[in-house]
């Protein structure tokens, strides 16, 4: 009777607290992108968003399989359409009708997707895309929308626009958040979308990132990045700003005042901090930046400007080892979880500084415990330079860069590392672990404390791959690795 009387209390204290969390709306969204050479199943996925409390989700483009497994779930869903095809939505009303039959209304049943939002492209107006979006972004959303209302979900699901933050800034001369507006370059364009969001209901969304102003500025102060205190607060008249999220965030709203929609709603699309790829980026930092983020935007004190809660999406749920790393090399470690689902950190995603962590993922199937490593007996070592390069730029060496965490390896280290990725990304092909007569197979991890030698996930691996595979461990542990060099030789 003692046991179930704990167990009833707990019961009751578990929904007490989703019914606070309910009655206060303190959902926090999750960006889900895909840019991975070996991917986690889809419903897996789902499985750990449910499991730990992740009840809005961001999709980069409609992907059939994602969509299947959100199906049934009461996930709320922003789905985008990708920034190459805003010039054929734009010219074509039946284009954008088409794309949401197939996305939208064919998932909008009871019992179907949750769909919400749809993200007409994604950071159209970046100031790298040199103008490429601009006149095709707003025809491009008004067709979404013209779809989306004869298809008759116009009322419940409505079209945003994800800009990056460096559509507005404070001047040089006054870089305070009541001076901002809009870029005068792309201050029409954004106003119309503005205006035509406004008349629909819609929300405006943008991506804000204090690492960046941390990456792009080796002056900017560390503790002004975080949101637990800063020596050197900002000052703005009577305002007084001790973290750059909330000097953005009014940035904009004295950027949306100006141009007379003081009252919109806005959406924060992307938010997060990586956890490699950069000295700054790096796990103590991710969890110093998510969890004070976390516990800021569902306290609802809000910021200077506005108060009241802000609907933030994570950036990101899982690392993507295929993304371009243009921008930097922090790019492809921006996930709370490792690319098979593993939490990197505890974070406790409710924002009440419960001592709570991720829950990760179950079951999953890896390759075979084998890695490819610099042969310790290996000649001709003049070519292993170019044999470095080559399996970097096959595979994702970007945690051997400076301040990451595998940048204390040796040189032969550094071989060993690029060798595997390269190794790991083929599906451990044989005939992938020769680097000109370099490079062998182990059984023994070569990871440590800091640096881990990753074995890819198999998902997604074909039969006849998987069978391959098995055939060469029987051969390897029946024969050795000689039999094995004949093969590859």
């Amino acid at each position: 009777m003692a046991i179930l009387g704990r167990y009833y209390r707990y019961v009751l204290i578990l929904a007490l607290f989703l019914l606070a969390m309910v009655s206060h709306g303190l959902s926090i969204g999750v960006n889900w992108g895909t840019m991975a050479t070996h991917q986690l199943p889809a419903d897996m996925v789902v499985e750990m968003l449910k499991n730990n409390g992740l009840d809005k989700l961001k999709l980069f483009e409609a992907d059939e399989r994602i969509l299947d497994a959100l199906t049934g779930t009461d996930i709320e869903v922003m789905l985008a359409i990708p920034n190459y095809m805003l010039q054929e939505l734009s010219e074509d009303a039946d284009a954008a009708a088409s794309w949401v039959d197939a996305n939208v209304t064919s998932y909008s049943y009871h019992g179907g997707v949750n769909i919400k939002y749809v993200a007409v492209g994604n950071e159209p107006l970046l100031q790298s895309y040199n103008g490429m979006y601009h006149k095709c972004t707003l025809p491009a959303l008004k067709n979404i929308q013209e779809a989306l209302n004869r298809a008759g979900h116009g009322a419940q699901i409505k079209p945003t626009i994800p800009f990056n933050a460096d559509i507005y800034y404070s001047p040089d001369s006054n870089p305070v958040p009541s001076s901002g507006d809009f870029r005068p370059e792309v201050r029409d364009i954004t106003v119309e979308i503005i205006q035509f969001l406004y008349e629909n209901d819609a929300p405006f969304t943008v991506n804000i990132y204090p690492f960046l102003s941390l990456y792009g500025n080796a002056h900017f102060p560390m503790d002004y990045a975080f949101f637990d205190g800063t020596s050197k607060p900002l000052v703005d008249g009577d305002t007084v700003y001790t973290n750059v999220f909330d000097a953005n965030f009014d940035t904009l709203l004295w950027a949306l005042n100006k141009a007379g929609f003081p009252d919109m709603e806005i959406i924060v699309g992307e938010v997060g901090w990586p956890t490699d790829g950069d000295k700054n980026a790096n796990v103590e930092n991710a969890k110093r930046f998510n969890q004070g983020l976390l516990q800021h935007v569902t306290s609802e004190t809000g910021t200077p400007l506005r108060k009241g809660k802000i609907d933030i999406y994570l950036f990101s749920l899982i690392d993507e080892n295929a993304k371009s790393i243009a921008p930097g090399n922090f790019e492809r470690h921006w996930g709370i979880f490792e690319f098979d689902g593993k939490p990197k950190y505890e974070l406790d995603i409710s924002g009440m500084q419960e001592d709570r962590g991720l829950i990760a993922v179950e079951d999953v199937s890896y390759m075979l415990k084998r890695w490819c490593v610099l042969n310790p007996n290996a000649r001709g070592l003049e070519n292993l330079a170019a044999n470095i390069d080559y399996a970097c730029s096959s595979s994702d060496c970007t945690a051997l860069g400076y301040g990451c965490s595998c940048n204390h390896l040796t040189l032969e280290g550094n071989a060993s590392y690029a060798f595997n990725m390269y190794y790991q990304v083929k599906n451990q092909e044989i005939w992938d672990c020769d680097f000109s007569g370099l490079a062998m197979v182990t059984d023994v991890d070569p990871s440590d404390e800091q640096c881990q030698f990753p074995i890819m996930i198999d998902y997604g691996s074909s039969s006849s791959m998987i069978l391959r595979r098995k055939f060469f461990e029987v051969l390897m542990t029946f024969f050795g690795g000689c039999f094995v060099f004949l093969l590859s030789a």
